[in-house]
């Protein structure tokens, strides 16, 4: 089993931006609980294959199954992930009990020249390995050339800023957390470009018996951002979203109100089903419903079917 409750142990991805979320969730635990936490490094299966767009690779819980199975066995006390990361149907035993304060979710444009989207040259190549990131672009700028990266945060960014891609698209989020906002070309704002579920939080999983872990999340969570992330995940559950197609899910709170917008699209970015719904903060899983109900509505059905299944003509 774990360690002994006096000492917890953390199962983390080993990149600079992992380790960075799970040293901060370490702090939290040791000043609010008293305790001492140590990290386990494991590595996923996203972490071996990084020759192969992730939308490519297939499967769910590429960068947490294997940390997932760590905790089952009792050899860690709970996971550390991006949440956008998290796939929205958990390994029975497992549960998120909690999300610190969400981060700048929006996305970013970094580049060695210091284009933006409006002003990279006719044609010039844009580095991202999302689905949804290349939906949204095409829609806004169709003459680019869309190049998948991967690698770490740092490797995507050299790309761009040695000129092997006129720009890259990353989160914001993970940037800034590294302490290089600085370089940071320009940020994209929600009615240009919808950011991934649950992008800019970071989620604790725990055992779901586990309540002594509980009673420590609960002093973890912070209850807006947990409600904005359950709308948003509750669309990306009901169209059976991942990495694998574009979709992409924004909720948060306006004047007690919370609000979202969620798209759709095509890969090529010629058609784009975006909505916005309001409603309760103390029925985020209704108001993604409510979401779902009317992208489905607009057509979102035979988007997503073409996406998972493209004619001979389409590819």
């Amino acid at each position: 089993m774990a360690a002994s409750r006096n000492h917890l142990t953390i199962g983390t991805r080993g990149s600079k931006l992992a380790l960075w979320q799970s040293n901060f969730i370490k702090s939290r635990v040791e000043e609010t609980c008293g305790l001492s936490v140590d990290l386990k490094v494991i590595k996923t299966t996203g972490d071996k294959i990084l020759d192969v767009p992730l939308a490519k690779v297939g499967g769910k819980g590429l960068f947490t199954k294997e940390i997932e199975v760590e905790l089952l066995a009792g050899n860690v006390d709970l996971a550390v992930h991006s949440m956008k990361d998290v796939p929205t149907e958990l390994p029975e035993g497992c549960v998120i009990a909690a999300t610190p304060k969400r981060v700048d979710p929006r996305d970013v444009v970094v580049s060695g020249a210091g284009y933006d989207l409006d002003t990279l040259p006719h044609g010039a190549t844009l580095g991202t390995g999302s689905l949804r990131r290349r939906s949204q672009v095409l829609a806004l700028r169709p003459d680019l050339e869309i190049v998948d990266v991967r690698g770490n945060l740092d490797t995507r960014m050299r790309k761009a800023e040695e000129g092997e891609v006129g720009a890259v698209i990353l989160a914001s989020a993970g940037i800034t957390r590294m302490g290089w906002s600085d370089r940071i070309t320009h940020y994209i704002e929600p009615d240009r470009m919808i950011s991934a579920v649950g992008q800019g939080a970071i989620a604790v999983e725990i055992r779901d018996d586990d309540t002594f872990m509980a009673g420590i999340c609960a002093k973890l969570n912070h209850s807006e951002t947990m409600r904005c992330v359950t709308a948003e995940r509750v669309v990306m559950r009901m169209l059976e979203g991942g990495c694998q197609v574009p979709i992409g899910a924004y909720a948060r709170i306006e004047n007690g109100i919370l609000v979202m917008d969620a798209f759709v699209g095509s890969l090529d970015g010629q058609t784009i089903l975006r909505d916005k719904v309001s409603g309760s903060p103390d029925e985020p899983e209704a108001l993604g419903a409510r979401m779902v109900e009317r992208l489905l509505a607009a057509g979102a059905a035979r988007i997503l079917e073409e996406v998972r299944w493209p004619t001979p003509s389409s590819t």
